[in-house]
């Protein structure tokens, strides 16, 4: 596995965490939260920068954000209750969609 696929990852996971954590600090009014959502973004740019000596720009963005909402959705579903509607869910399936036609048909993704 390259390491720019090993940074996403780890990027992917802190953006989730991070914003994970946005929720639940209630508009930062939540210290330890809030202070996880900070340290959560640092990590998640920081590894997305690294990933980006490697990856194209609108790749890897791509890929961080549209895993990101799905993730984040999945975690909404299930620590929030917020459940999304049709619109939504169909929304998210072309993001999916536009994940994978990039990984397995475009040449910008670093095959």
């Amino acid at each position: 596995m390259a390491s720019h696929w090993v940074t996403l990852g780890i990027a992917i996971a802190a953006e989730i965490v991070a914003t994970s954590a946005l929720k639940a600090s209630d508009g930062f009014s939540r210290l330890p939260a809030s202070a996880l959502t900070v340290a959560g973004y640092a990590v998640s740019f920081y590894f997305l920068a690294v990933t980006l000596r490697t990856l194209p720009v609108g790749v890897a963005y791509a890929i961080w954000s549209g895993v990101g909402i799905v993730a984040i959705t999945i975690v909404g579903i299930f620590l929030f209750k917020q459940i999304p509607d049709t619109a939504a869910l169909i929304g998210m399936a072309l993001i999916v969609a536009g994940v994978i036609v990039i990984n397995v048909f475009s040449k910008a993704a670093g095959h």
